[in-house]
């Protein structure tokens, strides 16, 4: 790799940490209005250090005839989301007084996404530290990427490369430049984060958890301010909110944007969308049935509670109303696979996505077609549109490497000693970005707090895989990636 190129990259990361270390002052702001002046030399100084570590690294300036190669998106992909995640440990360090290992752990879970902690006391905690652990979630979710789309094109680089690269989001472009497609990203989280907030606060939260609970939810992250999650809120309006607001940060943003420039129908007539809500709604029915049969609640009861804890899996958010591992083994079984299926591709929640899966049928019914009319030419199409071999062998390269790494994953884990349960359910929710695993350690009831310190640095290795959608890390260990 240049020296030119290395330069790029280090400009480029000195953006992100100085947009961190602003970020840091928010947690300042909220214990100045809480009156807690306890933290706020913490955050201050976890903040200088990184604006200077920023600066440091954009002061050496942008080479004036550089370029980034579309594989340099890759290094500076995974570079980003482990620097951010390493000056985000900071505020961990000097308040909570936590390990290294834990503090990453936890700035790792935060910035992916993922949900997973290993903090218990959430109660009595300060807030500053809540509104960090949310904010996390909140700039992981989308707004790092939708960041970068807008300044890589004034870099004059390809910045929907690097959207594609994270997100694995083949849909068409809907505008002619990405910077555009960046502002109305910024307009519609923004909006559909404010839009959050007040239906939280409206339900029933006060105003701090409303703000932590909205940013969570909208980037499908699962952090809350109390350790009984949404359970500690009684009000039935809460629940139903936070379900809408999980919903809507797991469709296509690039959908949204379209919806803003006018085509109002953009998130009907989508395959992916469609095929989302069927799946969600159907697990729905199925499981509050069951529920149903098998407790004394009323229907519509149950399906509160069914909707609360199967949208948060199925959207890989990680909230929890109750244990629903104590459900019965028939629904273990199916939340364990909703966390695999995930949201939309392009959207903020993880899992294998859900168009995957569609192109899988669409596939099977094709090679089922064609045992009965050998020489039949049969169309396959999604979306409106004709199936290249390009997406497929995509397709098939990421589901296979996604089965892979869990299936490592969760072998290193039992070598550290965890049962299979919690090695299985924890490289599973990890990888796929949920959160809480199962059994009785980091079930919804539990949290990670007493796993090796090994075993959380795998899952750490295992949430950023996860984020970035494996193939882009894998990437980066081939030794023809480095050559010149």
């Amino acid at each position: 790799m240049s020296l030119p190129t290395l330069r790029i990259l280090a400009f480029i990361n000195g953006i992100f940490l100085i947009t961190l270390a602003v970020s840091m002052l928010v947690p300042v702001g909220t214990l100045l209005v809480f009156e807690q002046p306890r933290g706020i030399n913490a955050f201050l100084w976890s903040s200088l250090i990184t604006f200077v570590a920023g600066i440091v690294m954009i002061a050496q300036g942008r080479p004036q005839h550089g370029q980034l190669r579309p594989r340099d998106m890759y290094m500076l992909t995974v570079s980003s989301w482990v620097l951010v995640s390493l000056f985000a440990t900071l505020p961990f360090i000097f308040t909570q007084h936590a390990s290294f290992t834990d503090a990453y752990f936890e700035s790792m879970s935060g910035i992916t996404a993922t949900g997973a902690t290993i903090f218990t006391g959430l109660d009595s905690m300060s807030p500053g530290i809540l509104i960090w652990r949310s904010l996390l979630h909140w700039l992981g979710g989308i707004g790092f990427i939708a960041m970068a789309v807008a300044i890589l094109p004034m870099l004059r680089i390809g910045g929907m490369r690097l959207f594609q690269t994270e997100s694995s989001d083949r849909s068409d472009k809907v505008m002619p430049r990405s910077h555009m497609v960046a502002k109305y990203m910024v307009v519609a989280y923004v909006g559909l984060s404010a839009l959050a907030v007040l239906g939280f606060w409206l339900a029933g939260m006060n105003l701090f958890d409303a703000i932590n609970h909205a940013m969570s939810a909208i980037s499908t992250g699962g952090f809350s301010t109390s350790d009984a999650s949404l359970a500690k809120w009684q009000q039935p309006a809460v629940h139903w909110v936070a379900v809408v607001v999980m919903i809507l940060g797991s469709l296509p943003f690039v959908l949204y944007v379209s919806t803003l420039r006018g085509n109002y129908r953009a998130l009907i007539r989508d395959e992916q969308v469609r095929g989302f809500m069927f799946v969600l709604l159907g697990s729905w029915l199925v499981l509050a049935t069951w529920y149903t049969l098998t407790t004394q609640l009323h229907w519509f009861e149950a399906l509160r509670h069914v909707a609360v804890n199967t949208t948060s899996i199925m959207t890989t958010t990680g909230f929890a109303l109750g244990d629903y591992s104590l459900w019965g083994g028939f629904s273990t079984m199916l939340f364990f696979y909703l966390g695999f299926i995930g949201g939309c591709s392009g959207s903020t929640a993880g899992g294998l996505k859900v168009f995957r899966f569609q192109v899988a049928f669409i596939l099977l019914k094709a090679n089922l077609m064609q045992l009965v009319h050998p020489r039949a030419v049969i169309k396959q199409q999604y979306n409106r549109h004709r199936l290249d071999e390009d997406i497929v062998r995509s397709i098939l390269a990421f589901s296979f490497f996604f089965t892979i790494t869990i299936a490592a994953l969760a072998l290193a884990l039992s070598l550290c000693g965890l049962d299979w349960i919690t090695a299985l359910s924890g490289a599973a929710s990890t990888v796929s970005g949920v959160g809480p695993g199962m059994g009785p350690i980091i079930g919804p009831a539990g949290n990670f707090s007493s796993l090796p310190d090994t075993a959380k640095w795998l899952l750490s290795a295992g949430m950023l895989l996860g984020r970035l959608e494996i193939l882009t890390v894998l990437v980066l260990l081939l030794p023809a990636f480095w050559r010149h």
